[in-house]
């Protein structure tokens, strides 16, 4: 399907990102997790101005193919130019610096080329944003729903996308399939499910020594402490819970860091539909 090209004006302003300034001391919840926060000087230290032409391009090819689409079907609540890029952009690319420093501190030296997963991906947040703003990394984009992965085939074709595939099908079917089970560096979500059942969604497929990042709101960790024991029965721990601050009237968000330490029974995923029923 071809959608006419019509690029929509951006100002820099909503391009905020949230890159690491000088590494603060380490502060703690009172749950006990290692708290760090990644903030930025508003312009200066904007990722947007890290990005080449090329990808300042492919983001606003992303957001008006989004918007046109949205009119037809619904991918996002939001219609407005500046509230995507404060709602889902902004909040998508804040999650890179805790994925990075995450990654080298505990599972890699490098991370230049990650096989990164983005479970229940719907219009592509955050993964289609991190593959734009992190072309090295091979990014998969899971999703359920036929009509949500037709527009992210177009929007990758659109946008012009080389290191992004999308997977139709249920976490809990493809957490199952060899081809898929621990088979990725970092598996991401966002607003998809409660702590409980995207460990369960989520850590499957990641490698043994691979992370589970999921993007939460500003105070998820009541959520966080009653997921632990999901968490464990995966093989995993809660490693971070990283604040992130956000310029969006939306606040401050986090990024909830789960480390891989031993392999998930083969009994875990359950059927389809039973984490989010009987949540562990």
């Amino acid at each position: 399907m071809l959608i006419k090209r019509s690029l929509l004006p951006f100002s820099l302003g909503t391009f905020v990102k949230h890159l690491p300034t000088a590494n603060p001391p380490p502060s703690f919840s009172p749950l006990g997790f290692r708290r760090e926060t990644f903030s930025t000087n508003t312009i200066k230290s904007s990722h947007f101005q890290t990005l080449t032409s090329s990808q300042q391009d492919q983001l606003r090819l992303y957001v008006d193919s989004l918007l046109q689409w949205n009119q037809k079907m619904n991918l996002t609540a939001v219609t407005e130019v500046d509230e995507v890029m404060e709602r889902h952009v902004e909040d998508s690319l804040a999650i890179i610096p805790p994925i990075r420093n995450s990654y080298l501190s505990h599972c890699s030296s490098s991370c230049d080329h990650l096989k990164l997963v983005d479970v229940g991906s719907g219009a592509g947040l955050p993964g289609l944003i991190l593959a734009i703003a992190c072309p090295g990394w091979e990014v998969t984009l899971m999703e359920s729903m036929n009509k949500r992965c037709v527009f992210l085939e177009h929007v990758i074709a659109y946008v012009g996308l080389a290191n992004v595939q999308v997977v139709r099908g249920r976490a809990e079917n493809l957490g199952r399939d060899q081809c898929f089970r621990e088979k990725f560096d970092v598996t991401v979500a966002r607003a998809v499910a409660e702590m409980r059942v995207l460990a369960e969604y989520c850590l499957p497929l990641v490698r043994v020594g691979g992370l589970f990042v999921a993007a939460k709101g500003h105070d998820p960790e009541v959520e966080v402490t009653k997921a632990e024991r999901a968490i464990e029965m995966m093989g995993a721990s809660v490693l971070q819970v990283c604040s992130v601050e956000s310029h969006s009237p939306h606040g401050q968000r986090t990024a909830v860091v789960c480390f891989k330490a031993r392999p998930t029974p083969k009994k875990y995923p359950r059927d389809p539909g039973t984490p989010a029923k009987l949540p562990l």
